[in-house]
């Protein structure tokens, strides 16, 4: 089952989650393999609208779906630099 934006952000970000964009890899779907901060806008999207899955995973793209949706991707340029 799917959970609501709500849902995702009752745990608080955690300290580490803008790197664990960067390092954690998509576990499955059509973008396996790809580091979630650089998934594609769209692909978060549609998570947005059909739900996103839930857990660690589901928090982490919903944290990425809102900052692409914010326009805010360049925050990660320093964060890569050091990956």
């Amino acid at each position: 089952m799917m959970m609501s934006i709500r849902q995702a952000f009752d745990k608080p970000m955690q300290a580490d989650d803008l790197q664990r964009l960067i390092t954690m890899k998509m576990p499955y779907g059509k973008y396996e393999g790809k580091a979630l901060a650089d998934l594609p806008g769209h692909y978060l999207g549609w998570f947005s609208r059909a739900g996103f899955p839930k857990g660690e995973i589901g928090r982490l793209l919903e944290l990425m779906y809102e900052i692409d949706h914010n326009n805010l991707r360049d925050l990660l340029i320093p964060l890569r630099h050091k990956a």
